[in-house]
């Protein structure tokens, strides 16, 4: 998944290929407001560590967070939705 600081893929912009617990301490950047996710299915958290409201996405192109309802919420973690069979 591709992760950007901005609206319609502005901005700063980092590649995840694993979970992120603090986008801000690992990437320093204090905003996520579009994504790209190439491959797999995610939930992105409000707080960091995996806390408070999420959204759940699956392989696709987010232009804008706030069009999709999400007005107001920030994205600050997000964990890959991996399959697991014991």
């Amino acid at each position: 998944m591709k992760i950007y600081e901005r609206e319609n893929f502005g901005g700063q912009s980092y590649e995840l290929m694993d979970d992120c617990d603090n986008i801000m301490d690992r990437y320093r950047m204090n905003d996520c407001q579009s994504c790209h996710v190439m491959d797999g299915h995610w939930l992105m958290y409000e707080q960091p560590h995996y806390r408070g409201r999420m959204m759940y996405l699956r392989p696709g192109e987010y232009r804008s967070f706030r069009d999709m309802g999400m007005s107001g919420m920030r994205f600050m973690s997000m964990r890959r939705i991996t399959d697991s069979c014991n």
